[in-house]
């Protein structure tokens, strides 16, 4: 890694919580607009895979949010990929994921908002809701307290308090735990976000409603929180010892030459309905010599001009499926170019879009294969191998990711598969087809930064 301009010493604090559903979101979220309102830029980041918080963070903050995980890119990067999402930053402040010690099943403390804290360094507000405890809030708060003492937890936030005489016996139980309340936030209902089959609802989807609704987190930390005490907590995080991810230096030598007719361009899908992307992706890519445009499959009824490649990410497509199928002028255009041999990357929404139908509507046709939802929910970590040769990877390069959908894909015949699925469950998935890489498997380039050098190489010789 090279040096980097980014301050090692940046403030920081991670926001956890003991369990989901506790109020990590409303309190990241909140907290980060209502520094972002005082003045500071402010660093957004997210524990795990999730890419719908992140949109939220950046509402709040005017800045890229960014995913820090332990499990996709590998415990090594999480402090360098933080870093470099800190630079030119005055504080950052980090949601967690799950519980505080929840992490990839069966993998220890992994992936967990612990390790992360650790990784970083950073001391830990833990959001707890009370709304249906009072003298057991302090045998909670010190259990997650002792638990690990390298996890420094430097204060608790008490969310969904019902009355003052409530938060008095909150506070007096807390007493004895030593570890001090830095806020306490009563029952709102006009900051709940609205949520459906693979979480809350993301804010491409929203519109004004997300703007208010972040408006609304601000207010309400604002109003219930100890914001100096927080800005000092974050303070007290030390100096890293490492230097700040950069694109150009992970692909480890200089990007390739430009090509006679300049860059070669690199179409990524993006609007309502794709909305699941890592920012390093697209860095990656630059970095390797593309140039980067992204196109909106919902309005747009033609790729960008002079595409050669072609990057369909994660999303909602089942959500807008009649939307993108009525597109038929885009899809037309989406199979003539994988038919000319042009790489194309495609992560579970745009694994469905490639399809030939989704749920019965006529999709871009590019792969033999139909898809319907499920009642049936896949998530989960995986450790994965690529089968098959691709624009993405040669045979047997090892890559981690993430699955989560509530859609089954049938394929017919023809086309080799993606991935061999190491763990937890051994089976083969995805496609590999022409120049076409498609697969429900979300990964994050930063863990294997030749991906992106692949595919734009590939693009120069299409």
């Amino acid at each position: 890694m090279v040096t980097s301009s980014a301050s090692s010493s940046v403030p920081r604090l991670v926001v956890a919580a003991p369990s989901s559903g506790s109020g990590k979101t409303t309190v990241a979220t909140g907290l980060m607009a209502a520094l972002a309102g005082r003045g500071l830029a402010v660093s957004p980041h997210k524990v795990g895979p999730d890419y719908i918080d992140p949109g939220y963070h950046a509402l709040a903050t005017g800045r890229v949010g960014r995913n820090l995980d332990a499990y996709l890119c590998g415990a090594e990067l999480v402090a360098p990929l933080f870093l470099h999402g800190a630079r030119g930053c005055d504080i950052a402040v980090v949601e967690g994921v799950m519980g505080l010690y929840d992490g990839a099943a069966g993998e220890g403390e992994l992936a967990s908002t612990a390790q992360v804290a650790k990784l970083l360094g950073a001391p830990v507000v833990l959001v707890v809701d009370a709304s249906s405890q009072s003298r057991s809030v302090a045998a909670l708060v010190h259990g997650f307290v002792s638990w690990d003492p390298e996890v420094r937890v430097g204060g608790v936030i008490l969310n969904k308090v019902g009355s003052d005489r409530h938060e008095a016996l909150l506070r007096e139980a807390l007493d004895s735990v030593g570890v001090p309340v830095l806020g306490v936030l009563r029952r709102a209902a006009q900051v709940e976000t609205p949520a459906r089959h693979l979480g809350l609802v993301p804010v491409a989807e929203r519109g004004s409603q997300a703007v208010e609704a972040v408006a609304a987190m601000a207010a309400q930390v604002a109003d219930g929180c100890d914001l100096e005490a927080l800005v000092g907590l974050a303070r007290g995080a030390g100096a890293l010892s490492c230097a700040a991810w950069d694109a150009g230096d992970a692909l480890v030598s200089s990007p390739p030459p430009r090509t006679p007719d300049g860059l070669k361009r690199v179409a990524v899908a993006g609007g309502a309905a794709f909305t699941f992307s890592y920012a390093e992706h697209t860095e990656l890519l630059t970095a390797a010599g593309a140039e980067v445009v992204t196109f909106d499959p919902l309005r747009d009824e033609e790729l960008p001009e002079g595409a050669a490649g072609l990057v369909v990410g994660g999303g909602f497509p089942e959500v807008y499926a009649s939307e993108l199928s009525a597109n038929e002028p885009l899809r037309k255009a989406v199979a003539e170019l994988v038919l000319g041999g042009a790489p194309v990357a495609a992560e579970c929404a745009g694994l469905l879009y490639l399809c030939r139908e989704l749920d019965g509507l006529p999709m871009c046709g590019v792969l033999d294969a139909s898809a319907r939802m499920s009642e049936r929910l896949t998530l989960g970590y995986r450790d994965a191998v690529a089968v098959s040769d691709s624009a993405l990877a040669v045979a047997g390069t090892r890559m981690r990711g993430h699955e989560f959908h509530r859609t089954v894909v049938e394929p017919g015949a023809g086309g080799a598969p993606a991935w061999g699925m190491r763990a937890p469950e051994r089976r083969v998935e995805g496609f590999v087809e022409r120049g076409v890489h498609a697969s429900y498997l979300h990964t994050h380039w930063a863990s294997e930064p030749g991906v992106a050098r692949r595919f734009v190489e590939r693009c120069r010789t299409s």
